[in-house]
């Protein structure tokens, strides 16, 4: 990490390890049309249900590995032996509701690629393509659930998605920017581009 790195305000000062100081810096609350980080960090934020995030993150290579980079039509056409493969995978959260719920989520997506131009035109339709930039102060406790959390959950359950609950929906939004929760003073608050990469 640089000098430069060390310099820039963030959320909470001296509370990050390496892995969160990157996770705070190049993720979280960035906005991404990416179909595959998309599905991706949905996939991670339902394998967060109950655990801390942390353990999840450190896991995230495993994860993109087992799950081939999170290419959405083949996950969508996982069988039942691939499925139990990533049960026995110790380096995953070997956790088999969780695990179908990503193939299932990702025929989900497909679904709703056949209705919109993409999972990303879907998703960001809620927030009518610009990221909703809240103002919080470094003290504030930020609400789990805010709009349009319950209104995308809501959606995703009746076209049959798996952990999408409002509290999973608003981490996840949050994650790929739909939401954009860093505190003000932060480097990140305000307006961030779309990251168009990987």
């Amino acid at each position: 990490m640089s000098s430069e790195d060390l310099k820039l305000k963030r959320c909470h000062e001296n509370v990050y390890d390496k892995m969160q100081l990157d996770y705070h810096d190049k993720y979280w609350g960035t906005p991404s049309k990416n179909a595959r980080r998309l599905f991706e960090f949905l996939s991670l934020s339902g394998m967060q249900a109950g655990l801390n995030w942390w353990m999840v993150w450190k896991k995230r290579e495993s994860f993109k590995l087992a799950f081939d980079d999170f290419e959405i039509s083949k996950v969508a056409n996982y069988s039942e032996h691939k499925i139990l493969e990533l049960i026995h995978n110790k380096s995953l959260i070997r956790n088999r509701t969780k695990i179908n719920s990503i193939v299932n989520n990702a025929q989900r997506i497909l679904l709703i690629e056949d209705e919109y131009v993409g999972f990303d035109e879907y998703l960001w339709s809620f927030v009518d393509n610009v990221p909703k930039v809240n103002s919080w102060n470094q003290n504030d406790i930020v609400p789990a659930v805010l709009e349009p959390a319950e209104e995308i959950s809501q959606d995703m359950k009746l076209r049959g998605f798996k952990f999408c609950g409002p509290t999973i929906i608003y981490a996840y939004i949050q994650s790929v920017g739909l939401v954009n929760d860093h505190r003000i003073g932060c480097f990140k608050q305000g307006k961030l581009d779309f990251d168009l990469s990987r």
